[in-house]
């Protein structure tokens, strides 16, 4: 079983950005004009990972107004989704391109319960090898579901504009720049990520991850 550390309580996150204000100035300025930083810990399950699919390329108000919709018509679950038609799925709010990712994830059967014995790495392997399941979904699984510490999620777009803002960047960093930056806030990135979304939302007045 993997002995990577969790995201738990309250206390982690405290824990967590304490360390990073004393690692990282500009941190602790966000700290200090930010609100409370949410746990946000999710369950696990078919059931979250179709939420982040449907959540992909999408703003939060659209993500949550569409996601109630499949909720709704009682499509969250595989047996639900592989009986559904295509135009089932495409009247409760899935995209052409989502309905063949929803039926992916439902054909995939999944051991949900053996990925918490797996390492961040492998889980992440395992999980992109699912056509619509790419390296964000993954990881946005990986803090919210398996509560892991050390994760973060640069190909997210409210975290890039974070860090540009709150780290007075030149322009906004790529994936591949904020994934090489945020290397340095190890072994919290996962706090540094909720930590960003917070900021996010205060500057911007709305939300950056649902």
């Amino acid at each position: 079983m993997t002995q990577e550390p969790l995201i738990q309580t309250e206390d982690c996150i405290q824990q967590g950005l304490a360390w990073l204000a004393q690692e990282q100035p500009r941190f602790k300025n966000a700290i200090e004009i930010t609100e409370d930083i949410p746990l946000r810990l999710r369950d696990e399950g078919f059931k979250q990972l179709l939420n982040a699919i449907v959540s992909q390329q999408l703003s939060v108000s659209s993500a949550n107004s569409i996601w109630n919709r499949i909720e709704d018509a009682k499509l969250d679950t595989p047996k639900a989704i592989t009986a559904a038609s295509d135009e089932d799925l495409r009247n409760a709010g899935f995209s052409r391109q989502k309905v063949s990712y929803a039926r992916s994830l439902a054909e995939a059967n999944i051991d949900y319960a053996s990925l918490r014995a797996q390492d961040t790495a492998t889980v992440i392997s395992s999980l992109t090898k699912i056509k619509g399941i790419g390296t964000w979904t993954a990881e946005i699984y990986l803090i919210f579901s398996l509560g892991r510490q050390d994760v973060f999620a640069p190909g997210d777009l409210a975290l890039q504009e974070a860090t540009l803002s709150l780290f007075k960047l030149s322009s906004r960093p790529t994936e591949k720049e904020l994934r090489a930056l945020s290397e340095s806030w190890s072994p919290w990135r996962s706090i540094a990520a909720r930590l960003l979304w917070a900021y996010y939302k205060k500057i911007k007045s709305r939300e950056g991850i649902r």
